[in-house]
């Protein structure tokens, strides 16, 4: 083993679980990526991968050799924030793993702003219909609507949501959730669900659902084609169709959550960059769900 990008690569691979996904995030061509893990593995002497069509899993030396290898990195990457300082704008890659009600709605906002302001950093968004497995360093940082119950984390509460029943405002009107049983009900695939927070069938006395998808953003393009589900209250605004209704009937609450491997907490460049993610958030929640309201139809 020549040098630290090497473990760069093999770290990309590992969590990727394949050369095709780690391609675009190390800038190299996959047949690169994959003379370079070879090359590595004589180096080691020893097999890293399990190699199939499926992808690269890592062998019992590849995930020992994984753990120290991420750490290593942790440690790179403090040393690197305490040679930046404490007023230096932030730079460098982070990655940060999020639901895909957050990622696609909040996230391409509140990232944006960030970066503006410090234009040599690189913000990159993972959204996943799982929770980020961040002992992995699959990201940098991970919103989840649940509080980990285990783990080396640090959690910090970043802001409460509203959720509503929506559907659009020329269907036919519902007079209570009893009318719920003639209308197309959306919402998550039942055996997808990776967060008891997600299962909103409970909530509306619905048995089932006749039209389903893992991800929320996909949900809201089945309600804007017909039928009702429930609705984050800051996504309303991207779909100026749909209204909110039984409001008195369904009202959900639900939370965000910020959660950091606690090896991380040294890192200032983190810390900041966090900081400034909980704050942009909680703004960002508060503008959409108040543009919903005002722009919001008297409820039927």
């Amino acid at each position: 083993m020549e040098n630290w990008d090497d473990m760069r690569v093999f770290l990309a691979v590992a969590r990727a679980e394949g050369l095709s996904g780690a391609a675009p995030l190390l800038k190299m061509d996959p047949s690169t990526l994959g003379r370079r893990i070879a090359r590595l593995e004589r180096s080691v002497g020893a097999a890293l991968f399990v190699k199939s069509p499926q992808g690269y899993a890592l062998t019992d030396l590849g995930e020992r050799m994984m753990a120290r290898a991420a750490e290593a990195e942790v440690h790179l990457t403090q040393a690197r924030d305490e040679g930046q300082g404490d007023t230096a704008a932030l730079t460098g890659q982070i990655r940060i793993g999020a639901p895909d009600g957050a990622a696609n709605f909040l996230l391409p906002q509140v990232c944006a702003t960030i970066q503006r302001k410090n234009p040599h950093l690189e913000v990159q968004i993972l959204a996943l219909p799982r929770v980020v497995n961040l002992s992995r360093r699959e990201a940098d940082m991970a919103i989840t609507v649940s509080p980990p119950a285990a783990g080396r984390l640090t959690v910090q509460k970043i802001t409460d949501y509203q959720l509503h029943l929506a559907m659009r405002t020329n269907a036919l009107p519902l007079h209570s959730l009893d009318d719920l049983r003639t209308r197309q009900i959306v919402g998550y695939i039942p055996d997808m669900i990776f967060d008891k927070e997600l299962d909103y069938l409970g909530e509306i006395d619905a048995a089932r659902v006749q039209m389903a998808s893992n991800s929320v953003a996909v949900q809201l393009q089945m309600i804007r084609q017909s039928g009702v589900g429930i609705v984050h209250d800051f996504a309303l605004p991207f779909a100026p169709e749909l209204q909110m209704v039984l409001t008195d009937e369904v009202a959900l609450t639900r939370s965000f959550y910020l959660v950091r491997h606690t090896s991380d907490r040294r890192s200032d460049r983190l810390a900041r960059f966090a900081t400034a993610l909980r704050q942009g958030m909680q703004d960002e929640v508060q503008r959409l769900e108040r543009t919903a309201r005002l722009t919001a139809r008297p409820p039927i």
